[in-house]
Protein backbone atom coordinates (compact mmCIF):
# COMPACT_ATOMS: atom_id res chain seq x y z
CA UNK A 1 0.00 0.00 0.00
CA UNK A 2 1.59 3.32 -1.04
CA UNK A 3 2.43 5.59 1.82
CA UNK A 4 1.12 9.11 1.98
CA UNK A 5 3.72 11.75 1.26
CA UNK A 6 4.46 13.61 4.45
CA UNK A 7 3.88 17.33 4.41
CA UNK A 8 6.99 19.33 4.99
CA UNK A 9 6.74 21.91 7.74
CA UNK A 10 7.40 25.44 6.53
CA UNK A 11 10.89 26.48 7.53
CA UNK A 12 11.68 29.91 8.83
CA UNK A 13 14.54 31.35 6.84
CA UNK A 14 17.71 31.88 8.81
CA UNK A 15 17.89 35.27 7.13
CA UNK A 16 14.52 36.39 8.54
CA UNK A 17 15.78 37.68 11.92
CA UNK A 18 18.69 39.44 10.19
CA UNK A 19 16.32 41.06 7.70
CA UNK A 20 14.04 42.15 10.53
CA UNK A 21 17.03 43.75 12.27
CA UNK A 22 18.00 45.54 9.05
CA UNK A 23 14.46 46.91 8.66
CA UNK A 24 14.43 48.15 12.26
CA UNK A 25 17.81 49.82 11.75
CA UNK A 26 16.46 51.52 8.63
CA UNK A 27 13.28 52.61 10.41
CA UNK A 28 15.31 53.99 13.32
CA UNK A 29 17.38 56.15 10.99
CA UNK A 30 14.25 57.49 9.27
CA UNK A 31 12.48 58.18 12.58
CA UNK A 32 15.59 59.96 13.91
CA UNK A 33 16.05 62.07 10.80
CA UNK A 34 12.45 62.96 9.91
CA UNK A 35 10.61 62.64 13.22
CA UNK A 36 8.11 60.00 14.26
CA UNK A 37 4.95 61.85 13.21
CA UNK A 38 6.33 62.76 9.80
CA UNK A 39 7.48 59.21 9.07
CA UNK A 40 5.10 56.90 7.24
CA UNK A 41 5.36 53.18 6.58
CA UNK A 42 5.83 54.06 2.91
CA UNK A 43 8.84 56.25 3.71
CA UNK A 44 10.44 53.45 5.69
CA UNK A 45 9.73 50.97 2.91
CA UNK A 46 11.24 53.34 0.33
CA UNK A 47 14.44 53.62 2.35
CA UNK A 48 14.49 49.83 2.74
CA UNK A 49 14.03 49.33 -1.02
CA UNK A 50 10.74 47.47 -0.77
CA UNK A 51 7.00 47.99 -1.19
CA UNK A 52 5.01 49.26 1.79
CA UNK A 53 2.85 46.14 1.67
CA UNK A 54 5.92 43.95 2.04
CA UNK A 55 6.90 45.78 5.21
CA UNK A 56 3.61 44.74 6.80
CA UNK A 57 4.76 41.12 6.43
CA UNK A 58 7.30 41.87 9.18
CA UNK A 59 5.52 44.53 11.29
CA UNK A 60 1.88 45.43 11.79
CA UNK A 61 2.46 49.18 12.17
CA UNK A 62 5.07 51.88 12.53
CA UNK A 63 4.17 52.01 16.24
CA UNK A 64 5.25 48.40 16.71
CA UNK A 65 8.51 49.15 14.90
CA UNK A 66 9.23 52.13 17.14
CA UNK A 67 8.35 50.17 20.27
CA UNK A 68 10.77 47.38 19.35
CA UNK A 69 13.52 49.89 18.52
CA UNK A 70 13.19 51.65 21.89
CA UNK A 71 12.75 48.47 23.94
CA UNK A 72 15.85 46.91 22.37
CA UNK A 73 17.90 50.01 23.16
CA UNK A 74 16.66 50.30 26.74
CA UNK A 75 17.00 46.58 27.46
CA UNK A 76 20.65 46.72 26.41
CA UNK A 77 21.22 49.96 28.30
CA UNK A 78 19.83 48.49 31.52
CA UNK A 79 21.77 45.28 31.05
CA UNK A 80 24.93 47.38 31.14
CA UNK A 81 23.74 49.72 33.90
CA UNK A 82 22.60 46.87 36.16
CA UNK A 83 25.99 45.19 35.79
CA UNK A 84 27.69 48.43 36.85
CA UNK A 85 25.33 49.09 39.76
CA UNK A 86 25.69 45.53 41.01
CA UNK A 87 29.50 45.57 40.90
CA UNK A 88 29.90 47.32 44.28
CA UNK A 89 32.19 49.98 42.86
CA UNK A 90 32.94 53.16 44.76
CA UNK A 91 30.93 56.26 43.71
CA UNK A 92 33.58 57.67 41.38
CA UNK A 93 34.13 54.32 39.68
CA UNK A 94 30.36 53.88 39.35
CA UNK A 95 29.98 57.30 37.72
CA UNK A 96 32.85 56.56 35.34
CA UNK A 97 31.37 53.18 34.41
CA UNK A 98 27.85 54.60 33.87
CA UNK A 99 29.19 57.33 31.59
CA UNK A 100 31.28 54.81 29.63
CA UNK A 101 28.32 52.46 29.26
CA UNK A 102 26.18 55.37 28.06
CA UNK A 103 28.63 56.23 25.28
CA UNK A 104 28.79 52.56 24.29
CA UNK A 105 25.02 52.54 23.91
CA UNK A 106 25.17 55.68 21.78
CA UNK A 107 27.66 53.82 19.61
CA UNK A 108 25.36 50.78 19.32
CA UNK A 109 22.02 52.61 19.09
CA UNK A 110 22.71 56.18 17.97
CA UNK A 111 19.41 56.55 16.09
CA UNK A 112 17.37 55.05 18.94
CA UNK A 113 18.97 57.47 21.40
CA UNK A 114 18.11 60.39 19.11
CA UNK A 115 14.51 59.18 18.87
CA UNK A 116 14.30 58.76 22.64
CA UNK A 117 15.52 62.31 23.18
CA UNK A 118 13.19 63.89 20.65
CA UNK A 119 10.03 61.84 21.06
CA UNK A 120 9.83 60.35 24.57
CA UNK A 121 7.87 63.24 26.14
CA UNK A 122 5.16 62.83 23.53
CA UNK A 123 5.24 59.02 23.43
CA UNK A 124 4.80 58.41 27.18
CA UNK A 125 1.20 59.59 26.89
CA UNK A 126 0.48 56.41 24.90
CA UNK A 127 -0.11 53.25 26.93
CA UNK A 128 2.19 51.08 24.82
CA UNK A 129 5.10 53.44 25.55
CA UNK A 130 4.53 53.68 29.30
CA UNK A 131 7.79 51.75 29.77
CA UNK A 132 9.66 54.93 28.81
CA UNK A 133 8.51 56.72 31.96
CA UNK A 134 9.51 53.77 34.16
CA UNK A 135 12.94 53.66 32.54
CA UNK A 136 13.36 57.39 33.14
CA UNK A 137 12.54 56.96 36.84
CA UNK A 138 15.10 54.15 37.15
CA UNK A 139 17.65 56.21 35.24
CA UNK A 140 17.24 59.22 37.53
CA UNK A 141 17.42 57.08 40.68
CA UNK A 142 20.63 55.36 39.53
CA UNK A 143 22.44 58.60 38.78
CA UNK A 144 21.19 60.57 41.79
CA UNK A 145 22.06 57.78 44.23
CA UNK A 146 25.57 57.54 42.75
CA UNK A 147 26.13 61.27 43.15
CA UNK A 148 24.65 61.26 46.67
CA UNK A 149 26.93 58.38 47.67
CA UNK A 150 29.88 60.34 46.33
CA UNK A 151 29.02 63.39 48.40
CA UNK A 152 28.44 61.27 51.53
CA UNK A 153 31.79 59.51 51.01
CA UNK A 154 33.50 62.88 50.49
CA UNK A 155 34.55 61.82 47.00
CA UNK A 156 32.46 64.59 45.44
CA UNK A 157 32.22 68.14 46.76
CA UNK A 158 29.99 68.74 49.78
CA UNK A 159 28.37 71.79 48.13
CA UNK A 160 27.39 69.82 45.03
CA UNK A 161 23.79 70.23 43.91
CA UNK A 162 23.25 66.59 42.96
CA UNK A 163 20.04 67.12 40.99
CA UNK A 164 21.54 69.94 38.93
CA UNK A 165 24.68 67.86 38.37
CA UNK A 166 22.56 64.89 37.30
CA UNK A 167 20.73 66.99 34.73
CA UNK A 168 23.99 68.41 33.40
CA UNK A 169 25.63 65.00 33.08
CA UNK A 170 22.49 63.43 31.57
CA UNK A 171 22.03 66.11 28.94
CA UNK A 172 25.69 66.51 27.98
CA UNK A 173 26.21 62.75 27.63
CA UNK A 174 23.13 61.91 25.58
CA UNK A 175 23.33 64.94 23.30
CA UNK A 176 26.35 63.18 21.78
CA UNK A 177 23.85 61.15 19.73
CA UNK A 178 23.32 64.27 17.59
CA UNK A 179 26.95 64.37 16.41
CA UNK A 180 28.51 60.99 17.15
CA UNK A 181 28.96 58.61 14.23
CA UNK A 182 29.96 54.97 14.81
CA UNK A 183 33.33 54.09 13.31
CA UNK A 184 34.65 57.62 13.69
CA UNK A 185 38.03 58.78 14.89
CA UNK A 186 37.32 58.17 18.59
CA UNK A 187 35.94 55.05 20.26
CA UNK A 188 33.09 55.34 22.79
CA UNK A 189 35.58 54.57 25.55
CA UNK A 190 37.93 57.35 24.43
CA UNK A 191 35.09 59.87 24.28
CA UNK A 192 33.98 58.80 27.76
CA UNK A 193 37.52 59.21 29.09
CA UNK A 194 37.83 62.74 27.67
CA UNK A 195 34.37 63.68 28.94
CA UNK A 196 35.06 62.34 32.42
CA UNK A 197 38.35 64.19 32.68
CA UNK A 198 36.41 67.44 32.25
CA UNK A 199 33.43 66.61 34.46
CA UNK A 200 35.25 64.98 37.35
CA UNK A 201 37.68 67.89 37.66
CA UNK A 202 34.62 70.01 38.38
CA UNK A 203 32.83 67.81 40.92
CA UNK A 204 35.59 65.85 42.66
CA UNK A 205 37.04 66.95 46.01
CA UNK A 206 40.30 68.76 45.41
CA UNK A 207 43.29 67.24 47.18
Amino acid sequence: MPTKPTKKKPQVSAAAPARRRELLDTAAEVFAEQGYNATTVRKIADHAGMLAGSLYYHFDSKESMLEEILRTFLDELWGGYDAVLGAELDPRETLEALVTESFREIDRHRAAVAIYQKESKQLVAQERFAFLAESQRRFEKAWLSTLERGVAAEVFRADLDVRLTYRFVRDTVWVAASWYRPGGQHSPEEIARQYLSMVLDGIAVRE
